[in-house]
């Protein structure tokens, strides 16, 4: 009788590696078109200065190379061979996207801004709302602050007057001090 018993379970598992070996042909199938589905997550890049509409049409031919370091930022690239000339570029990469660059060229005439060129560039408004592509149709914040709120935020992050020193803590009897005593 035992080996009868032994010659049915050795039957049992034959069946049963038949069975798991021909699963693992369609498991292998469906695991595939589910990776084929699943696309890995692809890190925004963002790359060197965003300039508006706002900060090109404050330029003006006659300022100080300080005064356009002010409206635009440091440049993204500064020749030795051309000294007289800045260039502000602007890449930004993500999934999904299409890819945007801009470019924006500053000439200066000694110390003194001459002319510029380059691309079209967007407002602060057109630019913040292409950012934000997972709210369609969303409100733009407003990107300036009224008198009033000026007003409010100077108000409530005033210096408050000192507090009182805090008193020191009391001395433990169960601790020695740590340094000694006054010499």
């Amino acid at each position: 009788m035992p080996a009868t018993l032994f010659r049915a379970a050795r039957l049992g598992l034959v069946l049963a590696a038949s069975v798991l070996a021909g699963a693992c042909g369609s498991f292998d199938h469906v695991s595939n078109r589910i990776a084929g589905s699943i696309t890995p997550y692809k890190v925004e890049v963002v790359q060197g200065n965003f300039v508006s509409r706002e900060q090109v049409s404050a330029l003006k031919p006659g300022m100080s190379r300080l005064q356009v370091r002010d409206i635009l930022g440091t440049p993204l690239i500064t020749d030795a061979f051309h000294a007289d000339r800045w260039d502000y570029v602007f890449t930004l990469k993500r999934q999904g996207v299409e890819p945007q660059a801009r470019r924006l060229t500053v000439f200066f005439k000694g110390d003194v801004l001459d002319r510029h060129e380059g691309d079209e560039m967007p407002t602060e408004a057109d630019f913040v709302a292409t950012l934000d592509n997972k709210r369609k149709g969303a409100k733009v914040p407003v990107l300036e602050a009224s008198e009033e709120q000026l007003k409010k935020f100077s108000a409530a992050h005033s210096a408050p007057a000192p507090a009182a020193p805090p008193a020191p803590p009391p001395v433990s009897a169960d601790y020695p001090p740590l340094e000694p005593a006054a010499r």
